[in-house]
């Protein structure tokens, strides 16, 4: 298939592209920094530096939409909280203006969003029929997820990617993770009884894989591992990867001074299973923390 990709030079897509590469894919790569992205991604892949010339995307066989300014860089005032919806909402919305543009349109859009859709939710068990409560999180990614849906057809599924906490060797949530227990200090933070949707970066990848390759999918699905846990656990796991102490807790206090209304990030709980993936027949590889994280780090 021909393939384009949005976010392709970050954590997610730099391991997605050489897989679709490895399945005979031909990889088209949306980006804002050419010079950067063909550093990263080498030769190999189509550069793509806008959509403006576009009219439609027919002779795209496929769309993966990974792009998204980070959301836990920096505190939300007003102004992030915009650039943090500008920068998903405007891009999937000229994707699926595109695609309904298009007399042979892609077969398939796949199409980022995160576990913050269910907002924070407490201990209940989250799946994807749950409507989640409104909050920023939510209103950012319903709106993502609502646009993205926008190019749905006969012609084109779309999948909506639900994502966790993905887990890496380099880069993502776990490099500001580690920092803490490097230093000795590292431990729960606030209750640490709140749930943690986390996946491996291995089977983030094989589940975009499977989405793509398997054309009776589509709608929403929680790309996290099936086994979620609560803060302290995790804190407790990554001590022991890391062979470190967890003991030092960050009271709730000090995170909200620190981080304001992004503090949600954090304190906020989300017991998210993947229903639909395993209903599907996915076979994750990493089931257990223990094992990914010793994996990682």
């Amino acid at each position: 298939m021909k393939v384009l990709v949005t976010g392709g030079t970050g954590l997610i897509g730099t391991t997605l592209i050489p897989r679709l590469q490895q399945a005979g894919h031909d990889v088209a790569v949306l980006t804002r920094n050419v010079k950067k992205a063909r550093h990263t991604l080498g030769d190999s892949v189509t550069l793509w530096s806008g959509l403006e010339q576009q009219t439609d995307l027919n002779g795209i066989d496929a769309v993966i939409n990974l792009a998204g300014e980070p959301i836990a860089e920096q505190r939300w005032t007003e102004e992030h909280k915009r650039k943090l919806c500008d920068s998903r909402w405007a891009l999937t919305a000229k994707l699926s203006a595109l695609i309904r543009a298009s007399s042979h349109p892609p077969a398939v859009f796949l199409s980022g969003s995160a576990t913050g859709f269910y907002g924070d939710a407490g201990d209940v068990v989250l799946t994807e029929d749950d409507p989640g409560h409104p909050e920023f999180q939510h209103t950012l990614c319903a709106r993502w997820e609502a646009l993205a849906l926008e190019a749905q057809s006969a012609r084109t599924r779309v999948c909506l990617l639900r994502t966790g906490v993905v887990l890496a060797k380099k880069g993502g949530a776990l490099d500001k993770m580690k920092w803490p227990f490097k230093l000795g200090i590292g431990g729960p933070i606030g209750s640490g009884k709140q749930y943690l949707p986390w996946i491996h970066l291995d089977d983030m990848v094989n589940a975009v894989m499977w989405l793509l390759d398997t054309p009776d999918l589509q709608g929403p699905f929680n790309v996290v591992a099936p086994y979620a846990v609560r803060n302290e656990q995790f804190a407790a796991t990554l001590g022991e990867a890391l062979h470190r102490p967890a003991i030092v807790r960050t009271p709730a206090q000090a995170i909200k001074l620190l981080m304001g209304e992004s503090a949600v990030l954090v304190l906020g709980s989300q017991h998210v299973l993947p229903k639909r993936l395993e209903d599907s027949g996915f076979a994750f590889r990493w089931l257990h923390l223990d094992e990914a994280l010793k994996d990682v780090v």
